[in-house]
């Protein structure tokens, strides 16, 4: 079905009263917004079968939505770029982030864009999150003018990818890892990907191993596991210079200092992993 649509946040009249919520404050006041909280399997097939094809949850879990667990860089092509440019941008933000010891993991949008996610799960704030990624956003932007634009204007995005720093905000929200989008008439998973992957696909040129349709996400789910695990264990400290970073106004310069190169300590498999909404 094809048609004008809208995004409702609150938990709606219809949901059965088993179905958990909490509180988050609207930006422009009024009565908070009642998101649900999925937090099981029944609440997950509930939503499924409301239509909920895409699900975008915060960067926050309940009850503390004032810090993220993990910084998000979202690249987006802009006319002229695609999924192998972003795929170039990709890197350099893993290593610039190797750089400060903070290892990281890419997921694809499952549109025409990929996410980097840096997993923190240390309690630190969005008030440190946000500049931190918006600066080193602006840094490559510095560094690679042909080929990163690091602000919001679209007309500046011809031949270029935007690495949306924003989305490091107690308002925004990134699709979630394994939703479908609603972008096609057949839905595409967005998927995490290993780095060793992104880096076949812009050897060879072929991009075909970027897109995943639901029958073959479930199958590489079941036959290499959840790639995405560790974002949701590894505990990780961002530079103590933009930890307490206030939020500066976006045309601001953020200066980033980096250390010189070095290796990430690398993620164990015995970490304790944890689920929830």
């Amino acid at each position: 079905m094809r048609g004008q649509v809208f995004y409702e946040k609150d938990r709606p009249r219809f949901a059965p009263d088993w179905i958990q919520t909490f509180p988050v404050p609207r930006r422009a006041g009024g009565p908070h917004i009642q998101y649900i909280r999925i937090n099981d399997l029944a609440t997950l097939v509930w939503c499924a079968n409301a239509a909920s094809l895409e699900l975008h949850p915060f960067l926050h879990r309940a009850p503390h939505i004032q810090q993220p667990t993990s910084v998000v860089f979202d690249l987006d092509p802009g006319e002229g770029a695609d999924i192998r440019t972003c795929a170039q941008v990709a890197f350099l933000l893993k290593d610039v982030l190797a750089r400060v010891a903070l290892q990281s993991f890419a997921k694809l949008s499952g549109s025409k864009g990929i996410q980097v996610y840096v997993p923190l799960n240390t309690g630190v704030a969005y008030a440190a999150t946000q500049p931190f990624a918006r600066a080193l956003a602006q840094l490559l932007a510095q560094e690679h003018p042909k080929l990163i634009v690091a602000r919001m204007a679209k007309s500046e995005r011809t031949q270029k990818v935007f690495i949306d720093w924003s989305q490091n905000s107690d308002f925004q929200t990134t699709v979630g890892v394994y939703s479908l989008r609603a972008k096609r008439d057949r839905p595409f998973v967005s998927m995490p990907v290993a780095w060793d992957e992104l880096e076949r696909a812009l050897q060879t040129r072929n991009t075909e191993g970027l897109c995943f349709e639901p029958e073959a996400a479930l199958a590489r789910l079941s036959e290499i596991g959840d790639l995405f695990a560790p974002v949701q264990a590894l505990e990780q400290a961002l530079p103590q210079s933009r930890r307490r970073a206030p939020v500066a106004p976006a045309s601001a310069p953020l200066p980033l200092r980096l250390s010189p190169a070095q290796s990430a300590p690398p993620f164990s498999p015995e970490s304790p992993s944890f689920a929830g909404a």
